[in-house]
């Protein structure tokens, strides 16, 4: 007598099959990221304020610009947002383009609107340079710090960066001088390298130079006293400092900015280097020969750069409020080009007769830099697993 049910053979290679779909890397990312609805929406904006940046750097360039941040209209001064613009006393070039002043005029008559969106552009800007100049310092400085750390640095070694210093700086004041010191320090440099390499001696060989071999201080020990001298000093009124000895640039802006902001990478660099160096796979590829060079770069430096992005995400946020209230207090991009800090500041006159003068800018800057923390604290929990479990 047969039974109704009958049970199925197990296939073969069903032991071998997965238990669950695979996913990619980016769909664990993206699952993880979508939960955080916060994120998400910082995440949103951030996608905004970039393409409002964009549309805002091509309606507001060229000779004829579809929106002209400069155009002085006495007559239509502190106008309210939204207000229609009188027709009769403004020439055909210069009633604004869509027929309406959105977010009204300053105290110039210069529409507010396409002063907001040359803003963005110059913000967006001065953020992703001044970030991308900090990360490259702190992980250069990081990885140094965390995978040749325990290596001493030789007596030869500080002279050798002196003279690269005196010479970068001098090449500012006396460019000969500068030139030979700083092209005298680079044959040194090359002359360490190749002639140690070939030798496999270093100094030791040149009779009366084993005084260059002495040791002085570890790498590491270095590296992260010089990043604890540099965050001894209030960063805003260190940059405040050197923007208001250098001329009025943006470009002197985004250096200052990035060379100021580098140590929280480095420490980011550098703990996740000391981790990793220590790890089965660094090892192995190691005990096959692999180069230094190699290793940081193949095997460490794509296990490292998760927390590298997190800081550069709320690096951008902090590059913008400082670039802000450098242009609030003066230091800024110079005019006629517009920030949102000057905006800020040139409305801070007219409080009470324009308000919207002063609330526009400091919102869009609260949304924005706010936005980007969001987006940044959303990137640390989707892309470190233990952060999220806690």
């Amino acid at each position: 007598m047969q039974t109704r049910h009958q049970v199925q053979p197990a296939p073969e290679n069903s032991l071998e099959r997965p238990l669950a779909p695979r996913r990619s890397l980016w769909q664990q990312f993206w699952t993880i990221f979508k939960q955080n609805r916060m994120a998400v929406i910082g995440m949103v904006f951030f996608l905004l304020f970039f393409a409002a940046a964009v549309v805002g750097l091509l309606l507001t360039s060229g000779n004829k610009p579809v929106l002209n941040p400069s155009l002085i209209r006495l007559q239509e001064k502190l106008r309210p947002p939204l207000s229609k613009p009188n027709l009769e006393s403004l020439q055909p070039d210069e009633v604004p383009a869509f027929g309406v002043y959105l977010l009204g005029t300053d105290e110039l008559g210069r529409d507010v609107f396409a002063r907001m969106l040359q803003g963005a552009w110059v913000s967006l800007t001065v953020g992703f340079v001044a970030v991308g100049i900090s990360v490259v310092i702190g992980i250069f400085l990081g990885g140094i710090a965390g995978y040749f750390g325990q290596n001493h640095v030789r007596l030869d070694h500080v002279i050798v960066a002196g003279m690269l210093l005196a010479g970068a700086v001098l090449l500012a004041i006396k460019p000969i001088w500068g030139s030979v010191l700083f092209c005298l320090g680079g044959i040194l440099t090359l002359w360490l390298f190749f002639g140690r390499s070939r030798t496999g001696q270093g100094h030791q060989s040149v009779p009366g130079m084993g005084l260059l071999n002495f040791k002085t201080l570890t790498i590491d020990t270095l590296i992260m006293r010089l990043v604890d001298i540099m965050l001894c000093f209030p960063t805003f009124f260190l940059i405040l400092t050197v923007v208001a000895l250098l001329p009025a640039s943006i470009y002197n802006i985004m250096i200052v900015i990035g060379l100021t902001s580098w140590m929280g990478t480095t420490r980011f660099v550098r703990a996740e280097f000391l981790a990793l160096r220590e790890q089965d796979f660094v090892a192995a590829v190691r005990a096959l020969g692999v180069g230094n060079l190699r290793i940081i770069f193949r095997h460490m430096m794509p296990n490292a750069v998760a927390p590298v992005l997190v800081s550069a995400t709320l690096g951008i946020a902090s590059a913008i409020l400082t670039e802000a209230g450098l242009s609030f207090l003066g230091f800024g991009v110079p005019p006629p080009n517009a920030t949102w800090g000057n905006i800020l500041s040139d409305g801070q006159n007219f409080i009470f007769d324009a308000p919207w003068l002063t609330f526009i800018p400091g919102i869009t800057i609260l949304v924005v830099v706010l936005a980007f923390n969001l987006f940044g604290e959303g990137l640390r929990d989707a892309l470190n697993p233990r952060l999220r479990e806690r």
